[in-house]
């Protein structure tokens, strides 16, 4: 309760405390330090001082500024000095008529009229508190202990003064007091250290009716008044209530208001307790933590501590078997290239001979072992049988992602939502222009999971978007772009909610196109063998077939290799939407864009519109190549790696698949993967 009862600008305890209009209570002696006055005619203005706000201890951005208008409070104006509390105060100015005063607790101002501070009322309540609390410290303290002199300072701290005599406490000699002597008890004799009763308080008189005592309450503006203020004064036509009732009723509010404050109290004391327990518990706990997660780590590490030094047994294994077949290849080496330099050596001395009979008894016979010696030193002969690198890779990518992953996992104990599923990362890949991945559940959660949502993104880094949902772990996505990185995630969801991402693989396509004709989509005339690559017809008329790949961005280069060439019909080559017509040439609708050709010319053909005829024509064996450049939407033909004619169609946009269209006179065979013509190289 001491901080109550003290002023906030001197820290003092209150001396002659006044009651402001905000309801806060200041000090009669420093009301003076925090009024400032202004010039006549002008009206005090709210501002903030510059660098700093008004009151250090306050934030001013927290603070409620008011105008006169809005609350019936004076301005509040910027002051420069500071009192010895910290709070800043307002110097005394000359030349000025008007004063307003600003609470340093809430902000708040108020102007003061002809009164002055007269106009304020004395808080005598607070006067009769600190009294009570002022005479119950004194007789509490006990007889016959050391005696100290206590000097208030300014910054409302106390200090010991100089000790005197143990002794028992005597109170010096006094009137009589017969007001003391008649209370029952004698309790003014002085017996006992006990101290004399307080001073009964004087009836506290109206502001503005000095020789009027409080009677009545007025409702509207919240204080008391007088019967003259009723009669003459301001509060002639307010609402008004008597005293005692509304003491009596304040009183009931007051008392309902604390039983509340002290329930949250004693459940703050309690908190408390919980909470000092549970630094406790965090301590014990955190250090049984640590132990149990350096001891698992201490497991894995183990485990790859093991699985070292079984490849470092493998690598020995290699290294010892490469070692004995060098060796063993140099000792037969060393060997024969002795015998051949042996024997090169007798050569070189039979040669030396000048007999020629001795020299033809011999010679054909070390003809025959000289042209054997060069038969011995074959092709492969001089050529290494095993190689210095190792044909042995360890992959740690999955390994190293995984060990990444690691994390903990959150266990409700009620229903929750799935946790981050975990994908299995030596399942997803790539392949072409398609990714597998797979996953599995983590920790099973008190709510079963009812499904999966997996999300890509659009291969440049862009927004995700759902491409699976279902109860399925694994999932294969087609028709991704070639040559892009793709960053997928999944999540789970049950009947509580969905739960949170798994963390990101990142999966790459292929730089370049493999695929084959799609029999899915084919007309039933289509005959596909080799795999799907290789391609013909039972029909004499024109059938569509188109590939398995789709592009939609990207540069794609493909060949169309012909095995077949009978009665010169003329085979189309392009690229079309999925939904071309299947039982004609290809480019006679408007979803497909080809060129047609036969032995001697060629045209372009797009919506049955034939264009651009070129001379030089196909035959057995010959290749027809498409180049799809999406980046400058452009398509372009080769034959046999040159380019054939101009480019053939620009401004294409969408989604394209290749496409041929050929009869039974025909039947080529499909190759992918190529690089891009040298001449279109970017």
């Amino acid at each position: 309760m001491e901080e109550e009862l003290k002023c906030p600008v001197c820290g003092s305890l209150f001396k002659d405390p006044i009651l402001l209009p905000c309801s806060h209570n200041v000090c009669l002696a420093c009301v003076r330090n925090i009024t400032v006055q202004t010039p006549e005619g002008e009206t005090p203005v709210q501002s903030r001082a510059s660098g700093s706000s008004d009151y250090d201890y306050l934030d001013m951005d927290k603070m409620s500024l008011y105008s006169e208008t809005d609350s019936g409070y004076g301005s509040y104006t910027p002051c420069q000095l500071k009192s010895p509390n910290g709070v800043r105060v307002f110097p005394p100015a000359n030349h000025h008529r008007h004063c307003s005063l600003t609470c340093p607790l809430c902000h708040r101002s108020v102007s003061l009229d002809e009164r002055g501070l007269r106009g304020f009322p004395r808080n005598r309540l607070l006067e009769s508190i600190e009294t009570r609390s002022n005479q119950n410290s004194r007789a509490s303290a006990p007889a016959g202990v050391m005696c100290t002199i206590v000097t208030r300072v300014s910054s409302g701290a106390t200090r010991p003064a100089v000790p005197l005599a143990k002794a028992p406490l005597v109170l010096p000699p006094q009137a009589p007091n017969r007001e003391a002597a008649a209370a029952p008890g004698g309790a003014a004799s002085g017996g006992g250290g006990q101290l004399p009763p307080a001073t009964a308080r004087k009836p506290a008189t109206c502001v503005d009716h000095e020789a009027e005592n409080f009677s009545m309450y007025c409702y509207s503006c919240k204080a008391p008044v007088c019967m003259k203020c009723l009669e003459e004064g301001k509060h002639a036509k307010h609402d008004v209530k008597t005293l005692p009732m509304m003491w009596k009723q304040h009183k009931c509010q007051i008392s309902q208001a604390l039983n509340g404050v002290s329930d949250k109290a004693k459940d703050a004391k309690e908190f408390l307790v919980q909470l000092k327990n549970m630094l406790q518990q965090i301590q014990e706990n955190g250090v049984e933590f640590e132990a149990c997660l350096v001891a698992q780590c201490d497991s894995l590490i183990e485990a790859l501590t093991r699985q070292k030094a079984k490849l470092l047994t493998k690598v020995t294994k290699e290294k010892e078997y490469k070692l004995k077949v060098v060796r063993d290849q140099i000792s037969h080496c060393t060997m024969k290239l002795r015998q051949t330099t042996g024997m090169m050596e007798f050569c070189l001395e039979v040669l030396k001979e000048n007999d020629p009979s001795g020299f033809l008894q011999i010679s054909d016979a070390l003809i025959k072992r000289v042209i054997s010696s060069q038969d011995q030193w074959v092709k492969g002969a001089l050529e290494p049988k095993v190689g210095p690198e190792f044909d042995l890779t360890l992959n740690t990518d999955s390994l190293l992602q995984t060990i990444l992953q690691l994390d903990f996992c959150q266990v409700e104990s009620g229903p929750s939502v799935p946790p981050a599923p975990l994908l299995q990362l030596e399942t997803c890949c790539a392949r072409n222009n398609s990714a597998t991945l797979a996953w599995r559940a983590t920790v099973a959660p008190v709510s079963p999971i009812e499904g999966y949502i997996l999300e890509l993104d659009d291969g440049n880094g862009g927004q995700y978007r759902e491409v699976y949902v279902g109860k399925e772990t694994v999932c294969t996505v087609d028709g991704l772009h070639f040559n892009s990185s793709y960053n997928a995630r999944v999540k789970a969801y049950n009947a509580v909610g969905v739960g949170p991402y798994s963390k990101t693989v990142v999966l790459k396509t292929s730089d370049v196109a493999w695929f084959s004709f799609d029999p899915s989509t084919a007309h039933r005339d289509i005959v596909l063998t080799n795999e799907n690559q290789t391609v013909s017809c039972s029909s004499y008329d024109d059938r569509v077939v188109l590939g398995t790949a789709a592009f939609s961005k990207g540069i794609h280069y493909w060949e169309v290799r012909i095995d077949r060439y009978d009665n010169h019909p003329d085979p189309a080559f392009g690229v079309a939407r999925i939904n071309t017509m299947k039982d004609m040439m290809l480019g006679k609708d408007d979803k497909a864009w080809a060129m047609y050709v036969d032995n001697n010319r060629s045209w372009f053909m797009h919506n049955n519109s034939h264009t651009n005829r070129a001379e030089g024509g196909i035959a057995k064996g010959s290749t027809i190549g498409v180049l799809l450049d999406l980046t400058k939407r452009t398509l372009t033909f080769y034959i046999n790696k040159k380019q054939h004619g101009p480019t053939s169609f620009d401004n294409l946009d969408g989604v394209f698949v290749p496409a041929v269209s050929l009869n039974r006179n025909v039947q080529a065979t499909l190759l992918t993967g190529l690089e891009l013509p040298k001449t279109t190289q970017p």
